[in-house]
This record gives C-alpha cells, structure tokens and sequence, in this order.
C-alpha cells in the first residue's frame, strides 16, 4: 500500500514539461522514427516511380529527321 502512496506522491516526475531527462530521450527516439520512416517511405516512392526504360514510340515517317513521302 505504500509503494503506490509513494508511486503517486509527485505527479510531475511523469510530466513532460517536468522531466527533461525522460523526455529528451522520448522525443529523441520519436524524431530518429520519424526520419527513418521518411527517408524508408521516400526510398519506396522513388523505386516505385523509377523511369522504367525506354517505350516504344510509334513516329509517322513525314516527322522524322529526314522524311520519308509516299
């Protein structure tokens, strides 16, 4: 019974604004996530998007560089 009168004394150790020792280490760990989602999502997004090699175009023969006429 006395491990949670003890547990609930100072309520302000679990504030984030109190804490900055535990905090600091949270909000660390929370921005190195984000950045490695970041950079992981954009990797993704630019291997999906990648040019995908040269298409097959068809160009009529009067367009061309020297044209060819019926």
């Amino acid at each position: 019974m006395t491990e949670e009168v003890e547990e609930y004394k100072d309520p302000m150790l679990k504030d984030i604004s109190y804490n900055w020792v535990n905090s600091s280490v949270f909000l660390f760990y929370l921005e190195v996530f984000c950045i490695i989602a970041m950079v992981i999502g954009g990797s993704y997004a630019l291997y999906s998007h990648r040019y995908k090699g040269k298409p097959e175009v068809v160009v009529p023969a009067n367009t061309l560089y020297t044209p060819e006429y019926k």
